[in-house]
């Protein structure tokens, strides 16, 4: 039998939670290359698992690691391999989307600056590249977000709710995008959400209560 592929990330004995509400206690999961599916309902702390993860919020306890990196021992090395979309933070106003996009290769080394144009084009940004955040719509914004999840390299790359505010052709093309970015076989995805679109290949799916 062959032997299974070690798993992009890891994370065993988890513990968190917030005042009054136990989260996750010596929660354990593996993450392997592919996409995927964190599933759960409202308040089941699927984002934040996501911030856990990486290194946004301070996990009370248990190991989290990513090819081979372990947060606690060396969190810039840890941090530079994980990338979140968050789509309920705010943009620098000012900056366009290929400034801020500039600023995001800069932490990320194996930033795909090469990769950007056709990731645009792919989500019909490239009209809008040059133009300030705040003029963007809040689906033009999250797919900013996706360009740089799919320019990071990541190792563990991880969507949070990535479909919201998306009309059905911007849904498509980014399900097209994630199934090519899944079959690279080299950074797992996880895409947190109540469901996933049709079509899209899932490694797994993960529950949360």
């Amino acid at each position: 039998m062959a032997a299974q592929p070690s798993p992009i990330a890891r994370v065993d004995d988890l513990c968190f939670s917030y005042p009054q509400r136990p989260l996750f206690a010596h929660w354990s999961a593996c993450f392997p290359a592919g996409l995927s599916l964190l599933h759960g309902e409202e308040s089941s702390g699927k984002t934040s698992l996501l911030r856990l993860l990486d290194g946004s919020l301070a996990a009370e306890g248990g190991v989290l690691q990513v090819a081979g990196v372990s947060l606690h021992q060396d969190p810039s090395r840890y941090r530079a391999q994980v990338f979140r979309t968050d789509p309920r933070s705010e943009f620098p106003q000012q900056h366009t989307a290929l400034q801020w996009l500039d600023e995001v290769r800069l932490r990320y080394p194996a930033f795909d600056a090469a990769g950007v144009p056709a990731w645009l084009d792919a989500l019909s940004l490239r009209e809008h590249q040059h133009k300030p955040m705040h003029m963007l719509s809040t689906g033009s914004r999250r797919k900013v977000w996706l360009v740089a999840a799919l320019a990071s390299g990541a190792a563990l790359t991880l969507l949070d709710q990535p479909f919201a505010a998306l009309d059905r052709t911007s849904i498509v093309a980014v399900c097209d995008l994630l199934r090519d970015a899944a079959r690279q076989g080299d950074r797992a995805w996880v895409l947190a959400d109540y469901e996933a679109p049709r079509g899209l290949a899932l490694a797994q799916t993960i529950t949360l209560d």
